[in-house]
């Protein structure tokens, strides 16, 4: 594999997202030459900035709050926390009731249950998200990885309790709760699955996001998502790699000549760009990949702070509207139908109430998107604007200036969103353990042994935590270190 797109490097990566840079780093870390191939202009993936609405108003184009931000192991190595400035709310998440008032999800597991109906919900509660908040440290190496059985006892105890609720559904962990404040907080975290909440693992996003809230807080970054980039971009810079950007990968040939190549991207695409370089059968599972919900996401100018009906919603990042339980799982089941949900789950977060500098004086920005079939055309603006009106009467009137963003336009920024799918495919029982095909001992390698995907196709999934680039790295290198 040679082309005369540029001089030799020991490993070449395809896409800049977050896993591609941890990737890259991971490799210039063990002493290799590494290059980042980019096709957009600016680097970064799910992780940019822009002034989407207004001059002034900065918007984070994808991502903007960050569960794994501080406590996912890659990140945790890299000089990540002395680039960028975390900011962490009061409160990670709030979740308001037609009553006008609100579940807050703090840091302390008791503290948060002290906001449920009952002593009884309060109690199961801790009984489930304490052993996991507790043993965080030891499980969470264990959780963002592949599939496997940990040799320590100690770590094979607490994983086997995770994964006992884990491999549920939503709606069968909720029964431990009777009342609706603390089976509407659960909603809210499992709808991150973006699956039906009546399928088996959908407990799974609810118990990582509760206790990743419990953990580090659900911290945001200062001036907006694309300094997390520029901090990847610098880390990479100082162990000599680099990021060439307008540099767009169609075939092996755009590539310089190297030893070994990774790809920030879908299981599709790299099929597209390897050709017959992989076998035929492999290419075909390949094609076989499965994505899943996309999302429609509105980005919002204000002239003043939401005004929710419940006050406390001020302390929050994060904000879950879909109200109870029982419409939760309607709206997501919906989705995960193919249908539209008319009053959809809506994630917002008010990004400019803990980072001020993000716009004007006096002025905020709205961060929101709602779950929608994949690649769906329908037009989400303003069932999500009526949602948030819903808790918070007269927000509608505060808006300067909105932008929507439809599943292909999320596409169209980030090819790796196929049809607005920000997860990097379905995440089942099923595809668990096929992602993105059933390579079981090495999930980032393919049959060709110098060729690895590295994106959120692949173990852990999606989210911002750069463990996918890392781990596929670590694969990479046994294969440089062999001197093959």
């Amino acid at each position: 594999m040679t082309s005369s797109s540029g001089s030799p490097v020991d490993a070449v990566v395809v896409g800049s997202g977050p896993n591609g840079l941890a990737a890259a780093i991971e490799i210039a870390r063990a002493g290799y030459s590494v290059r980042v191939l980019e096709a957009a202009a600016t680097p970064g993936g799910g992780t940019r900035s822009a002034e989407l609405t207004l001059p002034g108003f900065v918007h984070d184009v994808c991502s903007t709050t960050y569960p794994f931000g501080r406590i996912s192991p890659f990140f945790a190595s890299t000089g990540l926390a002395h680039r960028v400035t975390w900011i962490e709310p009061p409160a990670s998440v709030g979740h308001p009731l037609d009553d006008g008032t609100a579940v807050l999800v703090v840091r302390d597991v008791a503290g948060t249950a002290r906001g449920f109906d009952n002593a009884d919900d309060a109690r199961a509660y801790e009984r489930l998200l304490g052993p996991i908040v507790r043993h965080w440290d030891t499980l969470i190496s264990d959780a963002l990885a592949p599939f496997h059985v940990p040799s320590n006892p100690v770590r094979a105890a607490g994983l086997a309790h995770f994964g006992l609720s884990a491999i549920q559904s939503a709606t069968s962990v909720a029964r431990r709760f009777d009342g609706e404040r603390a089976r509407a907080v659960f909603a809210g975290a499992a709808a991150h699955s973006i699956i039906s909440l009546t399928e088996p693992l959908s407990a799974a996003a609810g118990l990582l996001m509760l206790t990743t809230a419990h953990r580090d807080g659900w911290p945001l970054v200062a001036g907006g998502a694309g300094q997390i980039a520029d901090a990847l971009v610098a880390e990479l810079a100082s162990l000599g790699g680099a990021v060439e950007t307008d540099h767009r990968v169609t075939s092996l040939d755009d590539l310089p000549p190297h030893r070994v190549a990774l790809f920030d991207v879908g299981p599709k695409a790299l099929a597209a760009i390897a050709g017959d370089a992989l076998p035929s059968s492999f290419r075909r599972r390949l094609s076989r990949y499965r994505y899943g919900g996309g999302v429609f996401k509105i980005d919002a100018a204000l002239d003043g702070p939401i005004p929710w009906r419940a006050a406390e919603l001020a302390r929050a990042g994060t904000v879950h509207l879909g109200g109870t339980f029982e419409e939760i799982v309607r709206a997501e089941g919906q989705v995960a139908r193919g249908r539209t949900p008319e009053s959809p789950f809506v994630l917002l977060a008010q990004q400019t109430l803990f980072d001020p500098g993000r716009a004007p004086e006096d002025r905020h920005t709205v961060w929101a998107y709602c779950h929608v079939p994949n690649a769906s055309p329908v037009d989400m603006t303003e069932a999500i604007v009526a949602q948030v009106e819903r808790f918070a009467p007269g927000f509608r009137d505060r808006i300067l200036e909105l932008r929507s963003t439809a599943p292909a336009d999320l596409e169209a920024a980030n090819p790796n969103d196929v049809g607005g799918d920000i997860a990097g495919g379905r995440i089942d029982l099923r595809q668990l353990f096929t992602r993105p095909s059933l390579r079981v001992l090495d999930p980032y390698s393919t049959p060709n042994p110098s060729l690895f995907i590295c994106s959120a196709s692949t173990p852990p999934g999606g989210g911002v935590h750069g463990m996918c680039g890392a781990l596929a790295a670590r694969s990479a290198l046994r294969r440089l270190r062999s001197g093959a």
